[in-house]
């Protein structure tokens, strides 16, 4: 993975919004620290600003979060405005299931619950579009946790999609990508959603808690491949373009535990 080179004096940066006082950017911040990037952490739900440009940032990631984007709640109002910043400089910027959510309402595509009632919560299949392929290559399975998706906002281009919630992963314009799953989580993670959040294992499509594990066991190792080379080419996608072609055995070298 390549480090970004660090300058004392302007240490580079990437900002992340979480949603809860308890909340990490577990797996991502991880492997962007690992890259040498500094995390500027911001949570705007308990008051915390979002700057008025990302030009001392190198990009921008908002996690998610058990609220919903079209709950009337001012920092949710505020927060989906902000995301015009990243669009306008054409800065990285990274949704994750939440955070995909607000891009989409920022672009003008609804956000809802599923026609049914169903719900995400555990591992679940996804398939990438001829796009998604053509960028790189995907997991086949992914951890889910939520209850609302999103419709495919207009002029972005879908690049993994599933079955009880189509839109799984896109882009829109040249630096901005919305992820429905978690990429993100760690194994501890994994217990304390799954210990707090053991009430929603009750609802339609949900999955029991050992299946959570299971699942993890099954399909973490090419989730956490994905994510490093995502990254790489979110950060950079010029070189990842190149390193992807050279480096298809680096899931040899990104096996450690968390």
């Amino acid at each position: 993975m390549p480090r970004k080179d660090r300058d004392p004096l302007h240490p580079p940066k990437i900002l992340i919004v979480l949603h809860q006082e308890t909340s990490t950017p577990g797996r991502v911040g991880q492997m962007l620290t690992r890259r040498g990037y500094l995390l500027d952490i911001r949570r705007p739900r308990l008051g915390d600003d979002l700057p008025d440009t990302l030009a001392g940032h190198d990009g921008a990631v908002v996690f998610g979060g058990p609220m919903s984007c079209n709950d009337d709640e001012d920092y949710i109002r505020r927060e989906i405005d902000w995301l015009a910043v990243p669009l306008r400089e054409a800065k990285p910027y990274l949704g994750i299931c939440l955070g995909a959510q607000m891009l989409a309402r920022q672009l003008g595509a609804p956000v809802g619950p599923h026609a049914h009632g169903r719900v995400e919560i555990g591992y679940y299949p996804i398939r990438p579009t001829e796009p998604g392929k053509a960028l790189m290559k995907w997991p086949a399975e992914v951890y889910q946790w939520h209850r609302e998706g999103f419709d495919l906002p207009r002029g972005a281009t879908l690049l993994a999609e599933g079955d009880d919630f189509p839109n799984q992963a896109y882009r829109y314009g040249p630096a901005a990508y919305g992820i429905q799953f978690h990429p993100e989580l760690t194994l501890a993670m994994m217990y304390r959603w799954t210990t707090f959040g053991a009430p929603r294992f009750a609802l339609p499509g949900a999955q029991g808690r050992d299946h959570h594990f299971d699942g993890r066991a099954r399909a973490d190792a090419a989730v956490r491949l994905w994510l490093d080379r995502f990254l790489d080419l979110w950060l950079d996608p010029c070189g990842a373009a190149a390193r992807e072609a050279s480096n298809d055995d680096r899931s040899v070298a990104i096996v450690a535990a968390e």
